[in-house]
Protein backbone atom coordinates (compact mmCIF):
# COMPACT_ATOMS: atom_id res chain seq x y z
CA UNK A 1 0.00 0.00 0.00
CA UNK A 2 3.00 2.26 0.39
CA UNK A 3 6.50 2.48 -0.77
CA UNK A 4 9.08 4.97 1.52
CA UNK A 5 11.21 7.28 -0.16
CA UNK A 6 14.83 7.72 0.88
CA UNK A 7 17.71 9.81 -0.61
CA UNK A 8 21.33 10.80 0.49
CA UNK A 9 19.91 14.15 -1.48
CA UNK A 10 17.70 15.56 0.93
CA UNK A 11 18.71 15.64 4.75
CA UNK A 12 18.09 12.32 6.57
CA UNK A 13 15.15 12.51 8.88
CA UNK A 14 16.07 13.58 12.20
CA UNK A 15 13.07 12.00 13.96
CA UNK A 16 11.12 8.66 13.63
CA UNK A 17 9.40 9.78 10.05
CA UNK A 18 10.12 9.25 6.33
CA UNK A 19 11.17 11.60 4.44
CA UNK A 20 8.67 11.00 2.10
CA UNK A 21 5.43 8.23 1.51
CA UNK A 22 4.75 6.82 -2.04
CA UNK A 23 1.44 5.40 -1.80
CA UNK A 24 0.35 2.52 -4.54
CA UNK A 25 -2.87 2.25 -4.08
CA UNK A 26 -3.88 6.43 -4.38
CA UNK A 27 -0.39 7.15 -6.56
CA UNK A 28 -0.08 9.84 -4.22
CA UNK A 29 3.52 11.24 -3.10
CA UNK A 30 3.05 13.19 0.92
CA UNK A 31 6.38 14.88 1.73
CA UNK A 32 7.26 15.14 5.36
CA UNK A 33 7.89 18.83 6.29
CA UNK A 34 11.46 19.86 5.07
CA UNK A 35 13.37 22.91 7.17
CA UNK A 36 16.96 24.38 5.56
CA UNK A 37 19.06 21.44 6.46
CA UNK A 38 21.92 21.42 4.37
CA UNK A 39 22.19 17.42 3.37
CA UNK A 40 25.75 17.10 3.57
CA UNK A 41 26.76 18.86 6.58
CA UNK A 42 23.42 18.45 8.40
CA UNK A 43 22.90 21.90 9.86
CA UNK A 44 20.85 24.64 9.24
CA UNK A 45 22.14 27.08 6.12
CA UNK A 46 23.21 30.66 7.08
CA UNK A 47 21.34 33.64 5.71
CA UNK A 48 17.88 35.08 5.62
CA UNK A 49 14.43 33.80 4.63
CA UNK A 50 15.06 33.90 0.56
CA UNK A 51 18.27 31.87 1.50
CA UNK A 52 16.32 29.53 3.99
CA UNK A 53 13.67 29.06 1.59
CA UNK A 54 15.57 27.84 -1.66
CA UNK A 55 17.21 25.07 0.65
CA UNK A 56 13.88 23.67 1.62
CA UNK A 57 12.80 24.08 -1.83
CA UNK A 58 15.92 22.47 -3.00
CA UNK A 59 15.07 19.05 -0.57
CA UNK A 60 11.96 18.67 -1.72
CA UNK A 61 13.06 18.85 -4.99
CA UNK A 62 15.65 16.03 -4.38
CA UNK A 63 12.48 13.78 -2.16
CA UNK A 64 10.32 14.33 -5.25
CA UNK A 65 12.95 13.18 -7.88
CA UNK A 66 13.83 10.23 -5.21
CA UNK A 67 10.17 9.19 -5.77
CA UNK A 68 10.15 9.92 -9.80
CA UNK A 69 8.43 13.21 -9.96
CA UNK A 70 8.60 17.05 -10.29
CA UNK A 71 7.34 20.21 -9.21
CA UNK A 72 4.66 20.07 -12.29
CA UNK A 73 3.14 16.99 -9.92
CA UNK A 74 2.88 18.79 -7.11
CA UNK A 75 -0.74 19.33 -6.07
CA UNK A 76 -0.42 21.50 -2.26
CA UNK A 77 2.08 22.65 -0.15
CA UNK A 78 1.60 23.68 3.16
CA UNK A 79 4.16 26.63 4.61
CA UNK A 80 4.92 27.09 8.33
CA UNK A 81 6.78 30.59 8.77
CA UNK A 82 7.96 31.37 12.17
CA UNK A 83 7.54 35.00 10.95
CA UNK A 84 4.87 35.81 8.71
CA UNK A 85 6.22 39.78 8.21
CA UNK A 86 8.58 38.02 5.98
CA UNK A 87 6.00 36.40 3.27
CA UNK A 88 7.03 38.61 0.59
CA UNK A 89 10.61 37.33 0.29
CA UNK A 90 9.74 33.59 1.02
CA UNK A 91 6.62 34.11 -1.74
CA UNK A 92 9.13 35.44 -4.27
CA UNK A 93 11.71 32.69 -4.20
CA UNK A 94 8.67 29.86 -3.98
CA UNK A 95 7.11 31.77 -6.77
CA UNK A 96 10.80 30.16 -8.64
CA UNK A 97 10.08 27.23 -8.32
CA UNK A 98 6.39 27.14 -9.21
CA UNK A 99 6.35 29.58 -11.98
CA UNK A 100 3.09 28.53 -13.83
CA UNK A 101 -0.21 26.77 -12.92
CA UNK A 102 1.44 26.52 -9.24
CA UNK A 103 -0.52 23.79 -6.48
CA UNK A 104 -2.92 25.15 -4.00
CA UNK A 105 -0.99 26.35 -0.72
CA UNK A 106 -1.61 27.45 3.31
CA UNK A 107 0.84 29.63 5.09
CA UNK A 108 0.90 29.62 8.74
CA UNK A 109 2.86 31.18 11.16
CA UNK A 110 3.98 28.91 13.93
CA UNK A 111 5.68 30.54 17.41
CA UNK A 112 8.64 27.88 16.20
CA UNK A 113 10.40 25.42 13.77
CA UNK A 114 13.05 22.51 14.12
CA UNK A 115 16.51 23.55 14.86
CA UNK A 116 15.26 27.04 14.62
CA UNK A 117 14.83 27.41 11.29
CA UNK A 118 12.56 30.48 9.43
CA UNK A 119 10.88 28.16 7.01
CA UNK A 120 9.21 24.97 6.91
CA UNK A 121 7.32 23.32 3.82
CA UNK A 122 5.43 20.38 3.03
CA UNK A 123 4.21 18.76 -0.39
CA UNK A 124 1.77 16.32 -1.52
CA UNK A 125 2.35 15.54 -5.62
CA UNK A 126 0.73 13.16 -7.67
CA UNK A 127 2.33 10.32 -9.55
CA UNK A 128 1.54 10.55 -13.09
Amino acid sequence: MRETIKTSNAPAAIGPYSQAIKTTAGKMIFTAGQVALDPASGRLVEGDIAAQTRRVLENIKAVLTAAGVKFENVVKTTVFMSDLSEFAAMNEVYGEYFPANPPARSTVEVKALPRGAKVEIEAIAVVE
